[in-house]
């Protein structure tokens, strides 16, 4: 029987829903993305790249490129990034701190955690696109995952824009990073070199 290659399950930090440019979002009149979100909605991940423009939009091209992607969202726990939401979803995810303090958001990233850890193959990885310097959703996903949570060392000490700058890179020439469990590892490191601009 052929074996099944083992699966890399990329969980996207979220971007600030309660940010300027989620302000702008929401109060915009001409957005066309604004009217998808009060008429029938918009895909989460799309919103979030609004939202986050360069880091976000990395993150969910080396995801798409190089597993399955799932958003960590705010009171909802982790949805696909094809998923629709409306202004009133945007609106909740920013009334929730992100926050592993806090039960609204922590119940819901538990649970669907949970439930992705029992639909896991042996083989199968966790990856973490996200700060790894606080425990707001590390702390939960460990308690999940365990060792199986990974995360990309060079993430330690760059800033969100380098670190976007760094996975469109990686997803426009097919290389994926290196990855280490979460679990032990140093979680803070000095600021890498600038990376050359994007051609």
């Amino acid at each position: 029987m052929a074996q099944t290659s083992a699966l890399t399950v990329f969980l996207l930090s979220p971007a600030s829903c309660g940010g300027t440019r989620a302000h702008m979002l929401l109060k915009s009149r001409t957005s066309p993305l604004t009217v998808r979100l009060a008429n029938g909605g918009a895909p989460l991940g799309e919103v979030f790249t609004f939202m986050s423009s360069l880091y976000f939009r990395g993150k969910l091209a080396y995801a798409s490129r190089f597993g399955r992607a799932y958003v960590i969202a705010p009171g909802r726990g982790l949805l696909p990034a094809d998923m629709l939401i409306r202004v009133d979803d945007l609106r909740k995810m920013a009334d929730v701190a992100v926050d592993e303090a806090v039960p609204a958001f922590r119940d819901p990233l538990v649970r669907d955690a949970s439930a992705l850890a029992r639909s896991l193959g042996p083989a199968d990885r966790i990856v973490l696109l996200g700060s790894v310097a606080t425990d707001k959703y590390v702390g939960p996903l460990l308690e999940v995952f365990a060792d199986r949570l990974h995360f990309p060392p060079t993430f330690a000490g760059r800033g969100d824009m380098s670190r976007g700058g760094l996975l469109l890179r990686c997803a426009r020439d097919g290389t994926p990073l290196d990855y280490v469990p979460v679990r032990g590892a140093v979680r803070h490191g000095p600021k890498p070199p600038k990376l050359p601009p994007l051609r």
